[in-house]
């Protein structure tokens, strides 16, 4: 069997014996090493669509299974965790700025070329990151989310990370976008390439999302996605419930797309500026 046909089988069926336990962890950490070097990766595009592997869910999820805990040391601190999540080793990584602080990458998580990764951040398992893109400070990235080229994920931001069920859809930030600070991206998001969204905005897949400039609302597409279009810069808004409470008017909280940038827009220079 080759890693994909051994990870499907063993995900289903249980394990019997230790000697079998040793056996597959050894496919296991080569799928690990696939992950971590970005030859697998959750999320791929093809023809113009993404493809997500639901396999390589199982991968993880395997790894959760196999793993016993055990004390990890990494030079004065010690951690307790399976054996299977160990941190990702960065000398094989180029040009990667990983400023002191108490960040923490897990092995399996692909960092791309000339990546910088602020403190303190933490990047789970089956996370991919694309080349030239900032991670600032207190920054999760979630399992399984994938963030392109020349994205800066602003401080205090959360991408969310999703495992199971297996269907269900990861976080993707397409190539050159903007997050600002203290937003969250989570399950269900495709945010195409170009985007802007501005400090405390909040996207789920259920998130609707108020289109300003083309009258219109978004909601999730047939695959139950939540996805922000090309360019547009998202601020964080508010609708009407219709409703008062003790003669207060309630209004609930919603991302609105106040404009769409033009693609000779080059205003966002914060990251230029960050890396010279």
């Amino acid at each position: 069997m080759n890693i994909k046909e051994t990870i499907e089988k063993y995900y289903e069926q249980p394990i019997q014996t230790e000697d079998e336990r040793r056996k597959i962890l050894k496919v296991y950490f080569e799928f690990l090493d696939l992950l971590d070097s970005g030859e697998i990766r959750i999320a791929e595009k093809a023809d113009n669509r993404w493809i997500i592997n639901k396999w390589v869910k199982k991968g993880i999820l395997l790894g959760f299974k196999l793993g016993k805990i055990k004390p990890i040391e990494n030079g004065v601190f010690k951690f307790y965790d399976k054996e299977t999540l160990p941190l990702k080793d960065l000398e094989d990584c180029e040009n990667i700025r990983l400023v002191p602080g108490g960040s923490s990458i897990r092995k399996g998580s692909y960092i791309g070329k000339n990546v910088i990764i602020m403190p303190p951040s933490y990047i789970n398992i089956g996370a991919y990151i694309d080349d030239g893109t900032m991670i600032d400070s207190q920054v999760l990235v979630g399992s399984c989310a994938y963030i392109g080229k020349n994205c800066h994920i602003s401080a205090g931001t959360i991408i969310g990370g999703v495992l199971e069920p297996i269907g269900s859809y990861p976080v993707i930030i397409e190539d050159n976008v903007f997050i600002g600070g203290n937003c969250g991206v989570y399950e269900g998001t495709l945010i195409k390439k170009g985007a802007i969204l501005g400090a405390g905005t909040t996207i789920t897949a259920s998130t609707r999302v108020y289109d300003t400039v083309n009258d219109r609302i978004i909601e999730p597409d047939d695959k139950g996605r939540m996805v922000i279009p090309e360019m547009a810069v998202v601020v964080p808004g508010s609708r009407s419930l219709g409703k008062t409470v003790s003669g207060t008017n309630i209004s609930l909280y919603t991302p609105v797309i106040i404009k769409y940038r033009n693609p000779a827009d080059n205003r966002i220079k914060l990251e230029d500026l960050l890396r010279d």
